[in-house]
């Protein structure tokens, strides 16, 4: 349950995002290591109980999404893990990472399956930006 309740706060907290993850994995059995995980992070969190997510009005629409692609670095699974944000106007509004189904042969796979992933995204936003009357009016940017 308080597994949970960190997984609702990582929205507005992007940092235990990562940390989140890897404790929820065990879930299902948790053992005495993984509640000192946790403990852990909630000293982390309340010593940084300032920061976190912050929204505010900058007057533009621009799109940016930054990528990154790590190729077999979870030891567990072996798989890679890709991760993406993206901003509109300076602001969060799309975070995602995820263990990928697939193993990547090389590392050069999983980057261009990164940005895949990321230019579905920004054509996403721009869309319905769009939609939204509200049309980007610069190029949209896309950092790895």
């Amino acid at each position: 349950m308080l597994v949970g309740k960190l997984i609702n706060l990582s929205h507005t907290k992007p940092d235990i995002s990562y940390a989140i993850r890897v404790v929820s994995r065990f879930m299902h059995l948790p053992q005495v290591p993984h509640m000192d995980v946790v403990m852990r992070i909630l000293k982390y969190l309340m010593g940084t109980s300032s920061r976190g997510v912050f929204f505010r009005k900058n007057g533009h629409f621009n799109l940016m999404a930054y990528i990154d692609a790590d190729w077999a670095g979870d030891r567990d699974i072996r798989k890679f893990t890709l991760g993406y944000f993206t901003l509109v106007g300076g602001n969060l509004v799309t975070k995602r990472s995820k263990n990928q189904k697939v193993v990547a042969l090389l590392s050069l796979e999983e980057e261009f399956r990164g940005i895949a992933k990321g230019i579905t995204e920004i054509l996403w936003l721009m869309k319905l930006l769009f939609e939204l009357k509200f049309p980007t009016k610069e190029a949209c940017k896309l950092f790895l």
